[in-house]
């Protein structure tokens, strides 16, 4: 999984399924337009190999569907497991840092 996710057009593709779920490889070919539709297939091959994404059959087409379980457990298992206190407390952090909070703001 980490290999599939390590590749920023499966990311993007993943990403184009989050948004809308249930697209074909002429739709998802849209996301990356200076790809061919073979090198969009071959990403599409790698995601449903780490069971990241999950296909079916309609008719003459095939429909891409996100599969977030896998992701989902990686993170119960490496972040919740280890380091969800400090990963929650950076995130509020960086959200104040954002937003120009200031420690006077905070407190």
């Amino acid at each position: 999984m980490f290999k599939a996710l390590a590749d920023s057009t499966r990311r993007a593709l993943l990403d184009a399924l989050y948004e809308r779920d249930g697209q074909s490889v002429q739709a998802l070919c849209a996301v990356v337009p200076e790809m061919t539709r073979f090198g969009v297939m071959k990403h599409l091959a790698i995601l449903e190999a780490a069971n990241l994404v999950i296909t079916h059959r309609a008719g003459r087409s095939k429909l891409h569907f996100l599969n977030p379980v896998p992701i989902q457990q990686l993170a119960d298992r490496w972040i919740g497991k280890y380091a969800q206190p400090f990963t929650h407390a950076l995130i509020d952090l960086q959200l104040q840092v954002e937003r120009g909070s200031t420690t006077q703001d905070i407190a």
